[in-house]
């Protein structure tokens, strides 16, 4: 009994050490946070109840990856391609915004760095990782056959050998060169020129004085400011609405208009799909306080913002950064209310 209780917490500590990277993996695959969860619990119970098969043959490292991309090629036989605004419909002139939902499914997801990015000794190696979870890379990935997707993660972010890849799916390695070939191809037709370039890991001094006067100019609602900090041609995008806007005139112009009441938000910084990005809250005029409103992640390109990406279902996002769902007003403000 005693022996039977060590084996199973040295096999439950054997396959939680696996998990964060696993997730990062089906994050990647499946372009939604909470479908890659989902996928590496499966992907646990199955290593799990099948243990007893495992006879070594391969590390237990690659024995989850094949469990894993199995579930994930499972998840994806309906073919659904997540995406951002920008992948679905043309930009909107301000003149005629609309907020027009579409369902969960449709979005690509944010997830916070914690749950996806293990931390690798190698500087480089941390970086082709934060690289290869941004919206943009991510996206382009949702594009791919879902088998391409999985050569390509492995071999050009994980540095998995074609041998041990081809293994993994059961193909040959001209099978596997050949897709990961023309997964290349597709990427590269679809690759957004300075696109979060010139995103430092860490963020070197530029940028984060760049953060700094853009909470500055967001918490104080300073359009003037704001139009400074973006590039000419920075876009807008606000999931689940389709609505996305181009251009720093319709940005600050949505943002006095229909988005007048984040006048007075409150920013929180959190680490966001590798790229820097805040937990807003709006005011809450019945409450008093600040109640959540988005997770925005910024992409940074030559010292501009170039897009600025809101995702809205508060009651989904900001409990899986661990965010707290109200913020109270400042010590002063209450004094006065008093």
């Amino acid at each position: 009994m005693t022996n039977g209780a060590a084996t199973t917490t040295d096999l439950d500590a054997g396959l939680e050490a696996y998990r964060v990277e696993l997730t990062g993996y089906c994050y990647r695959m499946l372009g939604s946070s909470f479908e890659a969860e989902d996928a590496v619990q499966d992907t646990m119970i199955r290593a799990w109840r099948s243990f007893e098969k495992f006879e070594g043959r391969s590390s237990l490292r690659s024995w989850l990856y094949r469990i894993a991309t199995n579930v994930c090629l499972d998840m994806l036989t309906a073919g659904n391609k997540r995406a951002r605004p920008m992948d679905l419909t043309e930009s909107t002139p301000l003149a005629r915004a609309a907020l027009s939902p579409r369902p969960d499914s449709t979005w690509l997801e944010p997830m916070p760095d914690s749950r996806v990015l293990p931390t690798p000794a190698d500087p480089a190696e941390a970086a082709v990782a934060k690289e290869s979870v941004r919206l943009a890379f991510m996206a382009a990935l949702q594009q791919l056959p879902a088998k391409q997707r999985a050569v390509l993660i492995l071999r050009e972010v994980l540095a998995w050998k074609a041998s041990e890849v081809a293994e993994l799916l059961g193909t040959s390695v001209a099978s596997v060169n050949s897709a990961l070939q023309r997964a290349r191809a597709t990427l590269a037709e679809r690759q957004q020129p300075g696109a979060d370039a010139s995103v430092s890991d860490p963020l070197d001094e530029e940028q984060r004085k760049l953060l700094d006067r853009y909470v500055a100019a967001f918490e104080g609602y300073d359009m003037s400011a704001l139009t400074a900090l973006l590039h000419e041609d920075a876009v807008m995008t606000m999931p689940p609405f389709d609505l996305w806007l181009t251009g720093t005139e319709d940005i600050t112009g949505f943002m006095t208009t229909l988005g007048a009441a984040c006048s007075g938000s409150r920013l929180i910084p959190v680490e966001v799909n590798g790229l820097p990005g805040f937990a807003q809250y709006k005011p809450d005029p019945e409450a008093g306080g600040f109640t959540p409103w988005a997770v925005q992640v910024l992409e940074i390109s030559d010292g501009r913002i170039t897009g600025f990406h809101c995702f809205l279902d508060t009651e989904r996002w900001f409990p899986l950064f661990d965010l707290p769902l109200r913020l109270e007003a400042e010590a002063d403000q209450v004094e006065q209310r008093a």
